[in-house]
C-alpha cells in the first residue's frame, strides 16, 4: 500500500501540476487564455478515455507488475518532455499524449486491490490508496511552488518548466522499482506464510462465488449495462468537483489579491492552496474506515450494512456540492478557504466510498472492463470541468458561474447515487443470502 500510494501521488501530481504552472508563468509565456488553459488541462482526459478499457484488460491478462511498469515509464517520459513546450499547440498535444500514457493506471490499481482485499476492508484500502489525491495537491502545491520559485533560470528554463522536468522524472524511476517490488496475486507473495496465502485466497474466492451466484456478468454486459453508465455518471459528479478545484484553486487563490487585497508570494500561495487538501486527506481516511465498519454492522439503521454504503457516498457529495458555491460569496480569504476546505473534504471522502459499489456485482474480466469504463466515462469530467469553468470565467469575468455548475453537478450525482446504490446493495444482499 505505501508503494501504491507513492505511485498515485506522483501520478496525480503529474496530472494536475499544470494548475500550478498556469498562474505562475506558463499562461503568460505561452499566451494562454482561461479557455485555452482549460482545454490544455482537460484534453488529457480524451486520451485517457480512449485507452482506459483496453489498458485495464491488458493488466488483467499480463499482470499488474509488468503493465503498471509500462504505464509509469511512458507517462514519465511525456511528463518530462512537457518542460520543453514551445507553444500552446504543443502543450495541448503533450497533454493528450500524457492521458494516453496514463490510461489504465487508476482503474488498474482499483482492480488490483480487489485481488488482495476482501469486501469489508475494501473502502479503507481504496481510501489509503486515494489519500494520495489530497496529499499530492497539499504537498505538491508547496513543492511545485518551491521548484517554480527556486528553479527559475535553472538550465536556462523558466521556473514552471523546471517544475515539469523535476516532477516527471520520478515516474520513470518508480516504474523500475515497481517491476521489482510489486506482487501480482496473494498466491505469489513470498512475504506471506503458506497458511496466510491459503486463507486470503479462499476468502476472496468465496466472495467471488457469492457475486457470481447473484448473476454472472460477462465482459460484454459490463461494457453496455445501464447500471454501469449510471455509476459512471455518479463518478463524473464526484470527479467534476475534484478536477475543477484541482485545476483552478491555485488561480482562485492568486485572485485573492484583487478580490480581498491580500498579497501573497509564490510560496504563500502554494501553502494556502495546500490547506483544504491537508484537511481532506485526514477526513478521507477516517470517513472510508467508518464506512467499512458501518457496512459490517447488522444492527439496522440507514448507515449500516451494505445498503448503507450509498449514504456514505452521497452525504459527503452533498456537503461538498453545497459548500463550493458558498465560498464564492464570502467576504474574506479565511472564510473562503474554510468553505473550500469543507468542499474538498466532502469530495475526497466520496472517492473511496464509491469504488466498493461496482465490485459488489463485477468479477474477473467483467470487473476489469467495467471498472475501467466507469473510471474513463467518469473522468470525462476532467475535460469538461476545466474547459467549462475556464470558458465561463472568460465569458463572465468571474469564477462564480463555473463553480456554481460544480455544485449543481455534484449534488445531482449524489441524488443519483442514493438511487443506484440502493439497487446495487440489494443485489449484493441477495447474493449473500444465497
Amino acid at each position: 500500500m505505501p508503494l501504491l500510494g507513492l505511485l498515485y501521488f506522483v501520478n496525480y501530481l503529474d496530472r494536475v501540476n499544470i494548475g500550478f504552472a498556469g498562474p505562475n508563468g506558463m499562461n503568460a509565456e505561452l499566451g494562454l487564455t482561461a479557455t485555452v488553459f482549460g482545454l490544455a488541462s482537460g484534453i488529457f482526459f480524451v486520451g485517457y478515455l480512449l485507452l482506459e478499457v483496453p489498458s485495464n484488460l491488458a493488466l488483467h491478462r499480463f499482470g499488474a507488475r509488468r503493465w503498471i511498469t509500462r504505464i509509469l515509464v511512458s507517462w514519465g517520459i511525456v511528463a518530462t518532455v512537457m518542460a520543453f513546450t514551445p507553444n500552446a499547440t504543443v502543450l495541448i498535444i503533450l497533454r493528450f499524449l500524457l492521458g494516453v500514457a496514463e490510461a489504465g493506471f487508476f482503474p488498474g490499481i482499483i482492480l488490483y486491490l480487489t485481488f488482495w482485499f476482501p469486501a469489508e476492508y475494501r473502502a479503507r484500502a481504496v481510501g489509503w490508496f486515494m489519500v494520495a489525491v489530497p496529499v499530492s495537491t497539499a504537498v505538491g502545491s508547496t513543492v511545485s511552488a518551491l521548484i517554480i520559485q527556486a528553479g527559475d533560470g535553472l538550465f536556462g528554463l523558466s521556473g514552471w518548466r523546471v517544475m515539469f522536468l523535476f516532477e516527471g522524472i520520478p515516474a520513470i524511476l518508480l516504474g523500475l522499482l515497481t517491476l521489482w517490488a510489486l506482487t501480482d496475486r496473494p498466491e505469489d507473495a513470498r512475504w506471506l506464510a503458506d497458511d496466510e496465502r491459503r486463507w486470503l485466497r479462499a476468502r476472496l474466492d468465496a466472495e467471488s462465488a457469492q457475486v457470481e451466484a447473484a448473476g454472472h456478468w460477462p465482459l460484454r454486459r459490463a461494457l453496455t449495462a445501464p447500471r454501469i453508465l449510471v455509476l459512471a455518471f455518479v463518478y463524473f459528479g464526484v470527479t467534476y468537483g475534484l478536477y475543477a478545484l484541482g485545476f483552478f484553486l491555485p488561480t482562485i487563490v492568486a485572485g485573492f489579491e484583487q478580490q480581498f487585497g491580500t498579497k501573497l508570494d509564490t510560496i504563500e500561495k502554494g501553502l494556502v492552496t495546500s490547506v483544504p487538501y491537508a484537511v481532506a486527506a485526514i477526513g478521507m481516511v477516517l470517513w472510508s474506515r467508518a464506512a467499512d465498519r458501518a457496512a459490517a454492522r447488522t444492527d439496522g439503521g440507514f448507515l449500516a450494512g451494505e445498503s448503507g454504503r450509498r449514504w456514505w457516498l452521497a452525504l459527503p457529495m452533498l456537503v461538498g456540492g453545497i459548500a463550493i458555491p458558498i465560498a464564492l460569496y464570502l467576504q474574506d480569504p479565511f472564510s473562503a478557504i474554510a468553505a473550500v476546505t469543507v468542499c474538498a473534504v466532502g469530495i475526497c471522502s466520496a472517492l473511496p466510498t464509491f469504488w466498493p459499489l461496482p465490485s459488489q456485482f463485477l468479477t474477473g474480466a467483467a470487473a476489469a472492463g467495467g471498472i475501467a469504463l466507469i473510471n474513463s466515462l467518469g473522468n470525462v469530467s476532467g475535460f469538461v470541468a476545466p474547459y467549462v469553468t475556464g470558458g465561463l470565467a472568460d465569458l463572465t469575468g468571474s469564477q462564480r458561474a463555473g463553480l456554481w455548475v460544480v455544485g449543481v453537478v455534484t449534488v445531482l450525482a449524489a441524488v443519483v447515487a442514493l438511487v443506484i446504490g440502493r439497487r446495487t446493495s440489494h443485489g449484493a444482499a441477495a447474493a449473500n443470502a444465497r
